[in-house]
């Protein structure tokens, strides 16, 4: 089985070259079914058609997890109730949390409120065996911080289930002192931002999630590439990594991020 590569491949086909129960964690930020203008992928299908292509890839996805393999899944609104239903009902994973991750600098809209979250599904695929290293993400609970009750846990507490930002009061963003994730989009000005594609995940979010949901040497694998932020944090992380992408633009400016960065190079 390849590792540590990108392909330009659809996901699905890739997918299903790959041996079953061989991956350990999945990152997943499928297209949103919302118009938005990708390099080669036509982001306008009907209700039906999307949800049916969603079923494929997510099948796939279930096939080639470990049985104790996680998937983290990142969707919109507009799909996120029916794509819960599918895993749940249908395939029969296991929802760990359903988390909100609120950024400001939200999408703009008229005539409603403005977009400014997204959907973050935990899911593994047995309930009772999945890898949750609570130790990297531990922060001080208020009975430490605030109320120094002695009663409090050494290990202070796991964060809550909303990731939020609000610049104007947490200007560095996410602080490991703090029991919530702070978390903005990856913003025109932000040093991390490629720039050659509008829906770049950031680092820390990434980094989060693999550094709890596997371990060093695991494989982290990413079906839909985008800005390559998942398998560009593996690598930093020491962990296997395997990716597919449509666009070939996209592909080579995702190997160029991947060949600048080695392992144990810091989260930005």
């Amino acid at each position: 089985m390849p590792v540590n590569q990108i392909c330009q491949q659809d996901c699905i086909e890739g997918m299903q070259s790959l041996k079953e129960k061989t991956v350990d964690l999945v990152f997943a930020d499928p297209p949103f079914n919302i118009g938005y203008n990708y390099d080669v992928y036509n982001d306008r299908h009907s209700p039906d058609e999307y949800l049916n292509w969603s079923e494929n890839w997510l099948r796939e996805v279930y096939r080639i997890l470990k049985p104790n393999g996680t998937l983290w899944l990142a969707i919109g609104d507009d799909f996120a109730a029916e794509l819960k239903i599918l895993l749940t009902h249908k395939i029969g994973m296991f929802c760990r949390n359903w988390i909100i991750w609120y950024y400001t600098f939200g999408v703009h809209c008229q005539k409603k409120f403005t977009r400014s979250h997204t959907h973050l599904f935990y899911m593994v695929k047995n309930a009772n065996r999945f890898t949750f290293n609570d130790s990297e993400i531990r922060v001080p609970s208020a009975r430490q911080t605030i109320y120094h009750d002695k009663r409090a846990s050494s290990k202070g507490r796991i964060p809550d289930d909303t990731w939020v930002l609000r610049p104007q009061e947490i200007p560095n963003g996410f602080d490991g002192e703090q029991s919530v994730w702070y978390f903005a989009r990856v913003c025109g000005t932000f040093k991390e931002r490629a720039g050659w594609h509008g829906c770049q995940m950031p680092e820390k979010i990434l980094a989060r999630i693999i550094q709890t949901s596997s371990n060093p040497g695991d494989l982290v694998l990413d079906p839909f590439l985008g800005s390559g932020t998942t398998v560009a944090v593996a690598k930093k992380l020491g962990r296997r990594y395997l990716g597919f992408e449509l666009s070939d633009s996209y592909l080579q400016a995702c190997q160029k991020r991947l060949d600048s960065i080695k392992e144990g190079d810091p989260i930005l």
